[in-house]
Order: structure tokens, then sequence, then C-alpha cells
């Protein structure tokens, strides 16, 4: 069962910072450094202060950006223009937002929910993960002690039972409300009623949570709490560590969105759309071809539907076509411990199949991948020849997310991309104080 728990958030004293929307920011993992700066320059008490801190020239293992983050919390503390709230609560978290022309609502809520080692219980990873950003994330947990940005949780619930419970709540009150650098319009609902939380929470008992974004950040909460359970520092299992930050989404909300994440390869040299042809010839078979125009090749993607096909573009040209596998059995060859539903995966496709060996044996160079997600960011690219192949892939679908996270396995990097990210700054989780 999931323990799903009210707690008592940290927030801003807008009093005391001013406006919402110059105290948030992205998660550490979308920021870059003219990102980063921007920030900076917003507010002192913009969140990148402590979800990213700056590196300093001179930095040591006794100062260095993860102690910054901490004595910047410190400090606001301190001025309390960051205050615990009194009561135990849950957050409702709404961000309205556009993609592609279409405007689109996502709801769901803050919670503080137990830790449980992958493949134990009702909480599934479904993706992969990298050693670097998890060292890097437990050392501010160590500094800070605290959850600074969620983990992006899904549950199933068809029929919307657990948001019903909430939604006449939030009629009834205005909501603190954050414009963020994307166009994003984030509101953020404070719900104490008890009667409430506690219905929310018997409905989540049952229910398994996918998580959907920020499976680094969940996997540090486990290091962090083994850590300071071998030193002694949780006291049982109410204490604060044995609980992360996660806002939590029902699968069937028509706001949840997944994005395709397509990839721009470079380190191949001069390749045209005739040669990526031929070397595909082998497993796949020409859908149609669309001379320049992407969009149309993207178009016939959408409209097809399925994971076995991919549209391919040459920089070298500027000639677009799509193909479609012609037999899944070398999925079955190439990934035999995976299942069918993992094999079936247009990513699991391209990577396995196209760019590690069709394009390794048939193309040659070292396939280097950079991901994006929207239409004009593989057209600008290929425009400014930033790659030397463009690969449309189709976004996986919440079922398959389900479905695989559900069989204990995970999804190869960059399977999903849940947008809008989820904001730090709106709700800070202390992993020393309930």
């Amino acid at each position: 069962m999931a323990d799903i728990r009210a707690f008592r958030g940290f927030r801003y004293d807008m009093g005391k910072v001013g406006s919402l929307s110059d105290v948030v920011a992205p998660p550490y993992d979308v920021i870059d450094a003219a990102l980063q700066q921007t920030l900076y320059d917003l507010s002192p008490y913009n969140a990148i202060r402590v979800e990213l801190s700056k590196e300093e020239v001179g930095d040591t293992e006794s100062n260095n950006k993860y102690t910054r983050a901490a004595s910047t919390l410190n400090q606001w503390q301190n001025e309390n223009a960051l205050t615990q709230d009194t009561a135990r609560s849950m957050y409702v978290y709404e961000q309205e937002f556009t993609v592609e022309g279409k405007t689109y609502t996502r709801r769901g809520f803050f919670a503080r929910v137990r830790l449980e080692p992958f493949g134990t219980g009702c909480i599934h990873p479904h993706e992969q993960t990298l050693s670097g950003p998890k060292q890097d994330r437990l050392n501010l947990y160590r500094a800070t002690n605290f959850n600074l940005s969620p983990v992006f949780g899904l549950y199933p619930d068809d029929d919307g039972e657990v948001f019903a419970k909430i939604e006449p709540l939030i009629r009834k009150a205005p909501p603190q409300v954050a414009n963020d650098h994307l166009g994003v319009t984030n509101r953020l609902w404070v719900i104490t009623d008890q009667h409430t939380i506690s219905a929310v929470i018997g409905f989540m008992g049952p229910k398994p949570v996918f998580i959907a974004d920020g499976h680094h950040r969940y996997e540090t909460g486990l290091n962090y709490l083994a850590e300071q359970v071998a030193a002694g520092n949780v006291a049982d299992n109410e204490s604060a560590p044995n609980f992360c930050l996660m806002m939590l989404v029902g699968m069937s909300d028509p706001g949840l969105i997944i994005l395709p994440t397509h990839r721009l390869v470079s380190g191949l040299g001069h390749v045209t759309a005739e040669q990526l042809k031929v070397a595909l010839q082998d497993h796949f078979d020409i859908v149609d071809t669309f001379g320049t125009d992407a969009a149309a090749a993207w178009e016939t993607m959408e409209m097809d539907g399925e994971q076995n096909v991919l549209g391919f573009g040459s920089v070298a040209d500027g000639n677009w076509f799509v193909a479609r596998l012609r037999d899944s059995a070398i999925m079955d060859e190439l990934a035999p411990d995976q299942s069918k539903d993992w094999r079936s995966l247009g990513v699991s496709i391209l990577h396995k199949l196209v760019i590690d060996r069709i394009i390794r044996e048939k193309i040659g160079g070292e396939p280097f991948c950079k991901y994006v997600h929207l239409m004009k960011e593989v057209t600008d690219a290929v425009a400014a020849k930033e790659c030397q192949i463009a690969i449309l892939v189709p976004p996986a679908t919440m079922s398959h997310v389900e479905t695989i996270a559900g069989n204990f396995e995970k999804m190869p990097p960059k399977s999903t991309y849940f947008y809008p990210k989820l904001l730090s700054g709106l709700i800070y989780n202390s992993l020393k104080k309930d």
C-alpha cells in the first residue's frame, strides 16, 4: 500500500520575497548556465540558489555549492523569508500550458510519500538512472537536509475519485500564482481540511505509484535514508527521512501528456537520405518520402500511431522519409531478456537496432544523441546543421509506462518527457523536521 502523508511544508513569505514568479525555478536537470544566471538575477530568494547553486573558483570540501545552498536555506529561515506551515497539509498544484498550439491544464497534489526500494512494494520506476546525478543530489541532501524539488508520481484513477475529494476546496480560495520562463502558469493551493486529507489518503492507499520524473531524486532519497539510519539519526519509521516530497497526478488527468523525445545524431560524417534507406533496407520498409517537409513526416507518424514507425531526416540533403520495422523478430534477438512490451517501444527499436547496430555497422562513426521534443527544435537543428541525422520517435503512452513499470522493467533513458517540468520553490520538505 502506498503510504501518503500530509506534512508541514516550508514556503516563501510573499511579504518578504515579493512575487512568487521571481523565486521559482525549474529542476536542476534542465537548467543551463544562461538560465542559471537569469534566475540568480531575478531574486536573492530564487530557488536556483539552493537547487543548483553556482560553483566558484577555490571551492573546497568544506566550502562549495552544497554548503552554500545549506547556508542560504538557513539564512532564509532566519529572515523568516522561508517558514514552515503550522498545520499538516496537502498542496494542490495546477499547471496551465500550451504545446503545439493546444492549451492543457494538469492537476495534482504534493504529499510526503514513504520511500521503499524498487521492486519491494507499490512504487515503480520506469526509466534507467545514471550514477552522476544521484551523487550530486546526495551531496545536496547531506548538506541541506531538505527535498528542494519534488519527485513526479502517477497513480491509476480512471474515475477521478481522488481529485474529486479535493476540487471543492480549491474553488473556495484563490491560489498563489507563478508564471515561469516557459510561459507556464503555476497555481498552488494549501489544503488543511483533515477530513479531505484522510479521504485522499484512504483512496491512495491501495494504488500503485509510477515515477514519471525524478528517478534520481527518489533513489537519492533511499540512499540518504540508509546513511541516516546507519548514523543513528532516524528514530523510527515515522521520522522525516523515511519520506520524500512527491507530486501525485492521476494517470487519467486530461492535462497529463507525454512529449516525444526526438534524436539529433552526430558523429557520423556525411550521410544522405538515400544512404540511410540502403542501410535500413534489411529491416525496414519505406512508408513514404517527404522531400524537405519534416512536418509532413511527423504528421504521417502521428496519424499512424504505431511504435514501429520512425522518421529520418538527412542534414546533408535535407530530405525526410518514414520507415516501418518489417519484422519484430529482430528485436527478440537483440533484447532477449526484455519483455515483448519493452521490445515493441519505438525508443527501444531506435537504440537497440537502428543506432547500436545499423548505424554503427552500415554508416560508421561514433553516434552521439542530443534530445529535443518539439518539431521546431528538430527543424532548427537541421537548418543549422547541428547533427548529421535527425530521427523522429513516437512517444510512449501512459499504457506503456504502466505496463512496463508494473512488470518491474525500466524503459531506455529518454523514453518519456512529461511536460512541463515541476517547479522548485513552491514547496520545500524538511528531512529533519516533521
